[in-house]
């Protein structure tokens, strides 16, 4: 049954579901707090999210998983099982549910998120590689012997992938992504103005003002935070120029995985990208000129998807329409659940 299937793109910085015939149902922040005195959960999602920075020293604001993957297994169980019981109508009836997962995701990993989602209740677990899901999102026809470069930059990873008949034929994932160019912004200001930001305003600063390609010195914002020398309320101004340097070197990361792909992809597959270009996905992908930048390095059109921060969670939704076309797209059958 499709209203039985869920597709959840488990995010490092944010969570969302798409439930296979009705589109996306929930999109939280993947934030849990918990009451350090007695270690209950007191939020999930979008409420403790808004706790992150201004709680008192016994409430701790955790984000359960870091670089794509699990890091803290109770908190994660607990978090999806809480987003599984806001998106089910019905508890007596448990859904099919798949699941996005890093290309570069271990056998160890794979089982805790697996296991995270069987003890919240799901009835059958299915893992689906990013590339996979995003491509499948971008509304790219992955059964065709036609290759396609993938460049999925989400929270804590970015998934770059070749594929073709289903299947990826060349893959990296690296741990540079959009929370990667929040921590840049984050060390760029503590070292240059010993201001202190926290991870909130360096989202902010990175939407509003952030560019790795051409910077403009007259695109000014004010940032406040504390000044680490007088441990006092500071607020100033800069340029987008000024942020340029600390964020290029982590865009430059992204485009040596796109050309550590294609240098070891089959010559064929190669001119294939030439015509069809590179789509670009997730919400890390919409930080300005980073498309520009990859276009002028590896000298193709680069696109981004229509929808690339749900992109993912669209593929995985949709990825039970492709199962018995999906042996290569999916992890580890050894670790599914049924």
């Amino acid at each position: 049954m499709a209203s039985l299937d869920i597709g959840i793109d488990l995010g490092t910085t944010s969570v969302i579901v798409y439930m296979h015939g009705k589109g996306i149902i929930l999109r939280e922040p993947s934030v849990v707090a918990v009451d350090t005195r007695d270690n209950t959960v007191m939020a999930v999602g979008e409420e403790a999210y808004e706790m992150i920075g201004k709680t008192p020293a016994y409430i701790n604001a955790i984000r359960p998983l870091r670089d794509g993957v699990i890091s803290n297994h109770i908190l994660t169980e607990f978090m999806i099982k809480e987003f599984l019981r806001k998106t089910s109508k019905s508890l007596m009836i448990k859904p099919r549910v798949a699941i996005c997962v890093p290309s570069s995701i271990t056998d160890v990993e794979s089982r805790a998120v697996v296991q995270a989602a069987t003890n919240a209740d799901a009835r059958k677990v299915f893992l689906v590689e990013e590339p996979i899901a995003a491509a499948i999102g971008a509304g790219i026809d992955i059964k065709e012997a036609n290759g396609v470069l993938i460049v999925d930059v989400g929270g804590g990873t970015t998934d770059v992938a070749i594929i073709s008949l289903s299947g990826i034929v060349r893959s990296d994932s690296i741990k540079v992504a959009g929370n990667t160019f929040d921590e840049a912004i984050i060390r760029h200001i503590r070292q240059k103005y010993k201001l202190l930001i926290g991870e909130r305003m360096a989202e902010k600063i990175k939407i509003e003002l952030a560019s790795v390609f051409e910077p403009s010195e007259n695109e000014k914002t004010t940032i406040k935070g504390r000044n680490l020398v007088t441990g006092l309320p500071q607020k100033i101004e800069i340029t987008q120029a000024d942020l340029y340097p600390a964020l290029l070197e982590c865009a430059m990361e992204i485009v040596a995985s796109i050309r550590r792909v294609l240098e070891k992809a089959p010559p064929e597959l190669v001119g294939d990208i030439y015509s069809n270009g590179i789509t670009m996905t997730g919400g890390g992908c919409l930080l300005n000129g980073l498309d520009k930048l990859i276009a002028s390095h590896i000298h193709v059109d680069v696109r981004r998807a229509e929808e690339p921060t749900d992109s993912v969670a669209i593929g995985t939704g949709n990825v039970f329409d492709y199962i018995s076309d999906l042996s290569d797209g999916f992890v580890n059958a050894s670790t599914y659940q049924h």
